[in-house]
């Protein structure tokens, strides 16, 4: 944990009391602080009470006395409406921060100069993330990662020389951290999202800008520049001054760090160095992990990294659970779990990363169905559909891809692992990657995707996918 001193001696309010909100409780009182803490959900106002906190309704409450509001980021600062609990904060004159602020000031009371590296963006930051503090532990870092990645940032040990923190920031976290510092900070990409929570879309990419314009004077700032909306950032940086390190992987850079034929390669001026290659990572497959491996090989080189240990590391990456994850293989078919692929767009990733794939489809339906998909129909051997999709899915394939209606998680797999191995291919790959929400046969896509790992591991003769 990480006690936040900045606020020892005065009263702060804290609503919202999931794992980010109780962790910020915890971290407060730690460092001296006294905590009145909120939530609209009374179970979470219970479990509060359980751990020691007093509760209160914000609402009914005299605010003369809170130095600050810590706001979860679930609840709206700005659209489409500010919540409650913001209104009565900017009445009485309180600042509204997040548990990333907290993070920020103590790391700048106490360890200024402690590695802090920030990532986000519209799509990859998880993977970027997780590959990131795998770099940095193959390193020797101490690493601690968290945020929107999971752990809560404040349930993390405290900064210090040695000791780097990670952290992906959604764009509603970085809504709450007006002092925003890392010394390493990563823009991925923006495309149209959370639109509801920030107005626009020039809004949204204005908050994403946010992290990388905070770095530190002598930090570096990540930057990928292959939509408008990221170009123009990186431009608005190197006029203020920013150590700004451009990333494509659609076309070379004259000065920055592109991929070109599956390697990484740094440019300068006229100067080209290869970096790394990801020929045979199978953890790092298709043009997306491209840009999250250039990006994490920036910051590795910014942190001073050798190529050599970014090579090695970048071979061992293991990859996310549920997103592109092998975890399995059987003689020449390989099983991916892409359970994180709910709904098109997401599913798209893992299509064009293969060749010959046997697909297992379907679920929850979201609008706009699997249409849009329909260029990488040519890739799909067959699909195997399960769920209340199955039917619609069908439809839309209909005989430009053969499938069937597989109805159950564990009829499609026996079927496609039979199909695939029947197939005579030479890399036939089994790909989970739904288009669509797990809600109607498992609670959640982490569910489903273990699910389809124990089905897989369950079939005779299946080893590591090595």
């Amino acid at each position: 944990m990480i006690p936040v001193t900045s606020f020892a001696g005065r009263t702060v309010a804290v609503f919202g009391l999931g794992g980010s909100g109780l962790a910020s409780c915890h971290a407060l009182k730690a460092g001296g602080a006294e905590v009145i803490a909120a939530d609209d959900n009374p179970d979470n106002v219970a479990q509060a009470a359980q751990a020691g906190f007093v509760t209160a309704d914000l609402r009914s409450v005299s605010w003369t006395n809170f130095a600050a509001l810590v706001l979860t980021p679930g609840a709206p600062l700005t659209h489409p409406m500010p919540h409650w609990s913001v209104l009565l904060a900017r009445r009485a004159g309180v600042e509204v921060i997040g548990d990333i602020e907290l993070f920020c000031r103590e790391r700048r009371r106490h360890a200024p100069d402690a590695p802090f590296v920030a990532i986000t963006g519209t799509n990859g930051k998880s993977t970027t993330t997780a590959l990131i503090a795998h770099l940095t532990k193959f390193a020797g870092y101490d690493t601690q990662m968290g945020g929107n990645i999971g752990t809560a940032i404040l349930s993390l040990q405290p900064p210090r020389m040695g000791r780097v923190h990670v952290i992906e920031m959604s764009s509603y976290q970085i809504d709450l951290a007006p002092s925003l510092d890392p010394s390493v900070g990563i823009l991925l990409n923006i495309s149209e999202d959370h639109i509801d929570r920030h107005g626009t879309l020039e809004n949204y990419a204005t908050v994403k800008e946010r992290l990388v314009a905070g770095v530190q004077p002598q930090g570096t700032a990540i930057v990928g520049v292959d939509d408008a909306w990221c170009r123009n950032t990186a431009d608005r940086l190197d006029r203020s001054g920013k150590n700004v390190v451009r990333i494509s992987v659609k076309n070379p850079l004259a000065s920055g760090i592109y991929v070109e034929h599956e390697v990484i390669v740094s440019a300068d001026g006229g100067t080209r160095t290869e970096i790394a290659r990801l020929g045979g990572i199978g953890s790092l497959r298709g043009l997306h992990n491209a840009q999250n491996a250039a990006c994490a090989s920036a910051c590795a080189l910014a942190m001073g990294m050798s190529t050599e240990t970014l090579q090695k590391g970048l071979r061992s990456f293991p990859g996310l659970a549920h997103r592109m994850e092998q975890v399995g293989r059987r003689g020449n078919v390989l099983f991916v779990n892409d359970s994180k692929g709910t709904n098109a767009d997401a599913a798209a990733h893992a299509l064009s990363s293969f060749g010959e794939i046997f697909w297992i489809a379907g679920g929850k339906p979201k609008a706009g169905g699997i249409s849009g998909l329909a260029g990488y129909f040519p890739r799909i051997r067959k699909a195997y559909l399960i769920g209340e999709a199955a039917a619609e899915f069908a439809a839309t394939l209909g005989e430009r891809v053969p499938h069937e209606i597989s109805g159950t998680l564990d009829v499609a797999v026996a079927n496609a692992a039979r199909d695939a191995e029947a197939s005579g291919l030479k890399d036939p790959v089994v790909l989970l990657s739904p288009a669509c929400a797990s809600f109607d046969q498992y609670r959640n896509f982490e569910i489903r995707g273990a699910a389809f790992r124990d089905l897989v591991n369950a079939l005779p003769g299946v080893g590591p996918a090595v």
